[in-house]
């Protein structure tokens, strides 16, 4: 595990960096919470390492403030994260993100092949990564914001997969039915829903944390990955 620097070509952005224990593999961009690269972001991004790929979670924040690393634990946290939401560029992150695939691509660990997998906000960004990028694959949990995204799904060229949380208080039912009527015929894009979960159900330690839902969206983010970049 690491950090590596990336030119943006507005600035330097650091990337929290695990490789796999046999050095090569597929990249993997973890894209970020509304938390920053915070210790959550780390162990997702290490657990990946794990199954075998050269994974790589961008400071996404950093044009906002370097270096955000904050949890779910206090109030003000919670207010700080809002107020970083709010200040987020998405299509300067978007950019960022892009740049990131490109040094993931030319890591002299991976194979060239690229994914995204994003939470939350990152969930957000996974689904436009899918449809602004060259990236080979990608999957969104809970992603905030999706409904007035949709009609992107028209530039989609590679795989998507995005869990649905039923409950979710930051797409709640209309919204989800919004991205089902608009994706749901789309060959390139897999729903999955988790009826009885809210949002951020498979943040580990979080309050609404389901081990058996999060246990089996990963499972299928996994089986997902291992089809279309290995």
């Amino acid at each position: 595990m690491t950090t590596i620097t990336i030119e943006t070509g507005d600035g330097a952005m650091t990337a929290y960096v695990a490789t796999p224990k046999s050095g090569t593999g597929p990249g993997l961009l973890v894209i970020q919470e509304i938390f920053g690269v915070n210790q959550v972001m780390r162990d997702l991004t290490d657990g990946f390492a794990a199954q075998g790929y050269v994974a790589m979670c961008p400071d996404l924040f950093w044009r906002i403030e370097p270096g955000i690393d904050i949890t779910d634990r206090t109030p003000a946290e919670w207010a700080r994260a809002f107020e970083l939401f709010q200040a987020f560029d998405v299509d300067r992150g978007i950019s960022d993100i892009a740049k990131t695939i490109a040094a993931l691509r030319h890591h002299p660990g991976s194979t060239g092949k690229v994914g995204a997998v994003g939470y939350c906000l990152g969930g957000k960004l996974a689904f436009l990564t899918a449809t602004r990028t060259d990236i080979d694959a990608a999957v969104g949990y809970y992603g905030v914001g999706l409904g007035d995204l949709v009609g992107e799904a028209s530039a989609l060229r590679k795989p998507l997969m995005l869990h649905i949380a039923g409950k979710d208080e930051y797409a709640p039912p209309p919204v989800q039915q919004t991205v089902h009527a608009a994706l749901d015929g789309n060959a390139l894009v897999t729903l999955h829903d988790y009826p009885e979960d809210d949002h951020a159900f498979a943040r580990v330690g979080g309050q609404h944390y389901s081990a058996q839902s999060a246990d089996l969206a990963n499972a299928r983010t996994a089986a997902f990955f291992k089809q279309h970049l290995v």
